[in-house]
């Protein structure tokens, strides 16, 4: 067969598979449009929109917010879903009008709410992608399918306000500034009270509150002297903390997000999207729909004194940034220095606050380097069992899950922007993924603090010798790859003596 004769069966191949496919697309989107057709005469009552100037959809019409018609109990009581699921839609389908979202408006009222809910109530104005609570959805929908949860469910919002105010900074209006969660989503129920009331199913993505906290080597800090107790952060002899604490979900505005990791934003929502297993297909048949609620862990903020001054450049503010580690925070594994340096954190941020500044520790929930506990626990079988040294630390993680690191930084500086800090007078980490993003973000560092060698325990000494060599910040030496391979932790059979 000659080359001729290949090329043009080879090209009438792709031209069936491409015709193929987009009757394929045509008969899902028929589809689609019965299934909402009927979804909108037997369930909501979503008035259209009415135009208003200044607000397009996907089709360049101009819309505004939808107002909703009551609906009675029985309506609710007939069918909370529609009547077919909804796999996915697209711009312009018949029955689709997202909710106005001006992601970096200055006001709430500008931005519009963000609206996820695939309730019958909600459905047709989603404005994103994804799901309230993130990993945690998955566990309503057990409870819903259990029928623990009425699937309509509304939350109750009455007292659930902060008990202080985060003031707005100039940053929240700036998309290049935030990008990976909603800086009004502490105060939805107050911003669109109105919306919630008419029947939209929109729900808080941050809580604020106040607690005391007792950590055991702080209450030994007390005893031994090394903190005093002034009646307002350390409260008392007991060791008791007074803080204040905000969980934050993550919220991401794709352009936003592409651009902070300098991907294209097509190439991320796809990448999301077959690496969730395709549990969000709106990723690739909604472009229009640029904020995506992903199903990760996400933040705490404790905050050590007058959180007001955060924003004081003025005032002085330590900081520690942390990453999860159960093994270590919770349990006190000794592999890693993930829970002294934490505690030492809390330390200099309590002293800084007893001192007039103010203390910071940002929690996230990137368990593994964010490869996750299962993985983590692989590596360190690969540790022990191969001889776990400096040299090959890395080594070992890249055998197993292909990077030697996936928490990415890049978005971590967003809630530093959200709290109005704009420089870190002392920096309590080593990383310099951590300081290098905080640098980019435009916040200043005006120290970096080591933890003290005698918080390292002897078997983490892998880690940190590896990290130093690598990058990371110390005052001391930095090992060559001589001394990397005599660094080696403990061996399996010293945990049997």
């Amino acid at each position: 067969m000659s080359e001729a004769v290949l090329s043009q069966i080879l090209t009438s191949l792709a031209d069936l598979k491409a015709t193929q496919q987009l009757l394929s697309d045509k008969v899902d989107k028929i589809q689609a449009d019965t299934v909402l057709s009927k979804e909108d005469h037997l369930l909501r009552k979503v008035d259209h929109y009415h135009n208003s100037p200044g607000q397009s959809d996907s089709d360049g019409d101009t819309v505004v917010s939808p107002t909703f018609v009551s609906e009675s109990n029985d309506d609710v009581a007939a069918s909370v879903y529609t009547d077919k699921p909804v796999i996915t839609t697209y711009p312009g389908q018949k029955g689709i009008k997202p909710s106005k979202l001006n992601w970096g408006e200055a006001t709430p009222q500008a931005r519009g709410p963000i609206v996820v809910s695939r309730l019958a109530s909600s459905i047709n104005v989603r404005n994103a992608i994804g799901a309230y609570g993130g990993p945690y959805s998955i566990y309503r929908s057990l409870a819903v399918a259990m029928g623990d949860l009425p699937a309509n469910h509304k939350p109750n919002f009455e007292h659930t306000q902060p008990p202080i105010t985060i003031h707005q900074q100039p940053q929240w209006s700036d998309p290049s500034k935030i990008v990976s969660m909603d800086p009004f989503g502490h105060l939805t129920s107050q911003y669109y009270k109105a919306e919630i009331e008419k029947g939209l199913d929109i729900r808080p993505s941050i809580a604020i509150t106040r607690a005391h906290m007792i950590v055991p080597e702080l209450q030994a800090e007390v005893n031994n002297g090394g903190l005093k107790v002034d009646g307002k952060v350390m409260v008392n002899e007991a060791g008791e903390l007074n803080v204040h604490k905000a969980a934050v979900d993550p919220v991401w505005y794709l352009p936003g997000v592409a651009e902070r990791l300098k991907v294209e934003e097509d190439l991320l929502r796809r990448a999301l999207f077959e690496n969730t297993g395709g549990m969000y297909p709106e990723l690739i048949t909604r472009p229009d729909l640029k904020v995506f609620l992903p199903p990760i862990g996400g933040l705490t903020c404790y905050i050590f004194g007058n959180h007001e001054l955060l924003s004081d450049p003025k005032t002085r503010v330590t900081v520690r940034v942390h990453d999860e580690c159960n093994g270590s925070d919770v349990f006190g594994s000794d592999i890693c220095t993930c829970r002294p340096y934490l505690v030492y954190g809390m330390k200099e941020c309590i002293k800084e606050a007893q001192n007039g500044g103010v203390g910071l520790i940002v929690y996230f929930r990137k368990e593994g380097r964010a490869l996750g506990e299962v993985t983590k626990y692989l590596v360190y079988n690969a540790r022990k069992r191969g001889g776990d040294s400096a040299a090959k630390y890395f080594q070992r993680t890249e055998n197993v899950a292909g990077v030697k690191d996936m928490r990415f930084q890049a978005l971590m500086p967003d809630v530093l922007h959200w709290l109005g800090v704009t420089k870190i007078d002392r920096f309590m980490s080593m990383s310099n993924m951590k300081h290098d993003a905080i640098i980019d973000a435009g916040i200043k560092i005006l120290e970096r603090v080591p933890i003290p060698d005698d918080l390292i325990p002897p078997d983490s000494k892998v880690e940190m010798d590896a990290k130093i060599a690598a990058g990371y910040f110390t005052t001391g030496h930095i090992p060559d790859a001589d001394e990397l391979c005599r660094t080696v932790g403990r061996g399996w059979q010293e945990f049997h003596q």
